[in-house]
């Protein structure tokens, strides 16, 4: 029987876990084992007994870390060392950032895992219970304008007092996509006056579908969505007119949240010093783009920076953690859809025919086969051919694997241990 391991997760203030105890009896029911790390769920609010109580074995580190199948949350973020446990065939799927740090996937090549991304998902219809980036991001989306409402010296709604009536929050969202949206709505609910913009002429339904006006700026973006559906760079030229066009906005408003970013590229500056300059004292900015370098100029990760007229800039790396108990419940869906996707009588079965797996697929027997990161690396399709089979057990032979790409690849009974950190 094919094994999946769920290990607890290791990278600095992680508190999600890949799997929760509601969807264990789904993987069970499809023909698998489930080894959970003891205390894997604990920050999340998960216990080992909730895992027992619905088919799930509780381990130690290395036995589940030998799984046939190991699924992470941010797969390796917590370094390198952790890649020693891996064995060649053996799949592993998770966040991987491999357009941003495409060398972790050329070192799974090394060991010869068959290594799946979630930040790679196609944004199809099929595909929608998969996109763990967009259920990620509309935890972030939400926690961005709690911790907005916090840092600022006044409340968003409009109340009528004894005291007087007291004006709503003005609030600014950046980017429409499903982390702006959500911020849009929270905002919206707080009782914020809210505007958003993106480069999309076609999200201005959306926006206004949340409640926010939209903010129109007379340039024309061309296309601004790859094939998959994520954002692309549009260029300098384009950014420096549309930072000119938003400064105006920017500087009338008492709350700014950024979400531009795009996959394996830095983030675009479009909130630069000159207009913190001129926002009202007290006035607050969360960059969710940080982790790309950030939107506002000032950013700096994970550090709250004042400015000198008085704005606060808040730039947290990983806001989907701290509200481990939803963010968990939601990855953990996504990345049962996935697995179940992928399995064919309790097996893995990797078919390159099919677009979903087709695009999440980083590394497979021992070569990097992923266009995007292939190219991330500068390798051509020969130099992606990084492992040498000879130099460590070789799990299952080449031949195992059909022309198109299907193959038991986590059927792997009788194999020596290991695993994947």
């Amino acid at each position: 029987m094919t094994t999946v391991g769920v290990p607890r997760e290791t990278a600095p203030g992680e508190r999600r876990v890949a799997v929760v105890p509601a969807s264990v009896d789904v993987l069970v029911k499809a023909g698998v084992e489930v080894v959970v790390e003891a205390a894997a769920g604990q920050s999340a609010g998960f216990a080992d007994e909730a895992y027992r109580e619905k088919g799930a074995r509780v381990a130690g580190r290395k036995e589940v870390l030998a799984s046939d199948v190991v699924i992470h949350v941010r797969a390796f973020a917590a370094g390198q060392a952790t890649l020693e446990h891996l064995h060649p065939e053996q799949v592993v799927i998770g966040l991987f950032d491999p357009l941003g740090d495409p060398q972790t996937t050329r070192q799974l090549a090394e060991h010869g895992v068959t290594a799946l991304a979630m930040d790679l998902m196609p944004r199809i219809t099929r595909a929608q219970a998969m996109d763990a980036l967009s259920s990620q991001a509309t935890v972030a989306g939400y926690k961005a304008v709690i911790l907005a409402a916090r840092a600022l010296p006044r409340m968003f709604p409009m109340l009528t007092t004894a005291a007087g009536t007291i004006p709503p929050a003005r609030a600014f969202i950046i980017g429409a996509g499903v982390a702006g949206l959500q911020a849009i709505a929270t905002a919206k609910r707080l009782g914020a006056v809210v505007q958003a913009y993106d480069v999309r002429p076609a999200a201005r339904e959306q926006v206004e579908s949340v409640g926010a006006r939209f903010v129109e700026l007379p340039i024309e973006a061309g296309a601004s969505e790859d094939a998959g559906g994520y954002a692309k760079a549009l260029g300098e030229d384009f950014y420096r007119r549309q930072r000119d066009l938003m400064h105006t906005v920017v500087a009338a408003s008492d709350v700014v949240i950024t979400t531009a970013a795009v996959p394996g590229k830095p983030a675009p500056i479009l909130v630069t010093r000159d207009m913190t300059a001129d926002m009202p004292q007290g006035s607050v900015i969360v960059d969710l783009a940080v982790e790309r370098g950030g939107n506002c100029e000032q950013s700096q990760a994970d550090t709250v920076v004042t400015t000198e007229n008085g704005i606060t800039i808040l730039a947290p790396t990983n806001l989907a953690a701290t509200v481990p108990f939803h963010a968990s419940s939601m990855y953990s869906r996504n990345i049962s859809s996935f697995l179940l996707h992928l399995l064919a009588g309790g097996v893995v079965v990797v078919d390159t025919g099919d677009e979903i797996t087709r695009e999440t697929l980083l590394c497979r027997g021992g070569s990097v086969v992923h266009p995007r990161v292939q190219e991330a690396l500068g390798l051509d399709e020969e130099a992606a051919d990084v492992w040498d089979p000879g130099a460590r057990s070789p799990g299952l032979p080449p031949e195992a694997l059909t022309e198109n790409g299907r193959g038991p690849v986590s059927q792997l009974e009788g194999r020596p241990g290991g695993g994947a950190g």
